[in-house]
């Protein structure tokens, strides 16, 4: 199993470009689920969750050209197996997604419950309370869930809570229901609006992507369309986070800066010096991080899956920062592995209280989840000594390259085979 190795106190010096979004991209893959006809995409990240989503994408039925250089192309003129086994889906929660799609198209779907990242309970109810609004007859029995219907009809559907995923399935199979779908406390992430505008790209008809409330019109069938994945703005802030926490300057290629107005603004309160020009930011750290206190909320809100990078930063802070959880329970696993490199890190039910220290001290961690992962690498960067980050398949899930990025910009890093 791979493990990394780094050797800390490194500033961080020179260009890097951002791969594209994984959060984007995996919906976006599904989405081809809704045409028989080509759907082609740029600046899709080779990941360990693309490859996974690729996979079970192709024994559905769908037909997957040559992948090289971020482009896939993707064509489901035939579905004849309309199931996501657990054997694929186990690892991976972003598969529910092929669910609304193939309802729509298909008439029937047979999704195992998904798994992913160990940080608390995330259900699917909200998919499967939607999907029953627009008419469909959903049995969860043996692990499974089991839809369908006939054709979909539209509904205004009021969503419990914000859910990123649960938005874009509802979405997705929407865009082929009968009448006129209104989500109501719908998310508002970036990557909801990717996937409308890659939708509308194929002749769906969305209407106020990125606001609280988005209405969809169906339509008979969906065509083809040519479309590039934004910019993967939880990388880029992940980058941001590690110039700040070890020094340098770095400046930032093909990023998305106005997805990240949150994390530069924390970033900017820890003393960091942030210019952005178009698609590119520039960031200079000079000195020791202030602390920042943060609380975790749905987008634009700070975003959770920031949470670890900036409790890393924390670690070395001058002061006290007071972070607050709200998205998942049981995401400050990676605490305790931050302990071990030596910060002083209280866990208060959903609350932490980081106590900077001048500085951490290698060890040997165990990354929990993919956030985690990155929040130990930054930690590790700043840590006197060698640390040694075992379990980083959970890191290969969602950043493309991680460790030959960071080693062009100086640290010294390494992967263990």
């Amino acid at each position: 199993m791979d493990k990394l190795r780094i050797v800390g106190g490194q500033p961080l010096e020179g260009e890097v470009h951002i791969s594209g979004a994984k959060n984007a991209a995996l919906p976006i893959l599904c989405a081809a689920l809704l045409t028989e006809r080509p759907l082609s995409l740029e600046n899709v990240p080779q990941l360990m969750d693309v490859t996974t989503m690729a996979k079970l994408l192709g024994q559905m039925g769908v037909e997957i050209g040559a992948r090289s250089g971020g482009r896939v192309e993707l064509r489901a003129a035939r579905l004849d197996n309309p199931t996501a086994p657990y054997e694929m889906v186990k690892t991976m929660r972003a598969s529910v997604l092929v669910l609304g799609p193939l309802l729509a198209r298909c008439g029937e779907a047979r999704v195992s419950l998904p798994g992913g990242c160990a940080i608390g309970q995330r259900p699917v109810d909200q998919h499967i309370k939607g999907l029953q609004a627009m008419g469909a007859t959903i049995d969860v029995e043996h692990g499974y869930i089991h839809a369908t219907a006939s054709r979909l009809r539209g509904a205004r559907i009021v969503m419990d809570l914000i859910t990123v995923t649960g938005t874009e399935n509802l979405m997705m199979a929407a865009t082929l229901a009968d009448g006129i779908t209104v989500l109501e406390n719908a998310a508002r992430e970036p990557e909801v609006v990717d996937l409308a505008r890659c939708l509308s790209a194929m002749g769906a008809r969305i209407e106020g992507a990125g606001s609280d409330v988005i209405r969809i019109e169906g339509v008979a069938s969906l065509a083809g369309a040519a479309y590039r994945v934004m910019p993967d703005r939880i990388e880029t802030g992940t980058f941001l986070a590690a110039v700040a926490a070890a020094g340098g300057r770095v400046h930032l290629l093909g990023a998305a800066p106005g997805t990240l107005d949150s994390t530069i603004g924390k970033l900017r309160e820890a003393g960091a010096r942030i210019e952005v020009a178009g698609d590119a930011i520039d960031i200079a750290m000079e000195r020791r991080p202030d602390a920042v206190s943060l609380r975790t909320a749905p987008y634009p809100g700070f975003a959770t899956d920031m949470q670890a990078q900036f409790m890393a930063l924390d670690c070395v802070a001058r002061g006290t920062a007071v972070i607050a959880e709200t998205i998942f329970e049981n995401r400050y696993m990676h605490a305790l592995e931050m302990q071990r490199l030596g910060a002083d890190i209280t866990i208060q039910g959903n609350m932490a209280v980081v106590k900077g220290v001048e500085r951490l001290q290698g060890a040997t961690v165990m990354a929990t989840d993919l956030r985690a992962s990155a929040g130990l690498v930054i930690a590790g960067l700043v840590a006197e000594g060698e640390t040694v980050i075992e379990r980083i398949y959970h890191l290969d899930r969602g950043y493309e390259g991680l460790e030959k990025k960071l080693s062009a910009l100086g640290a010294e890093i390494e992967r263990i085979r």
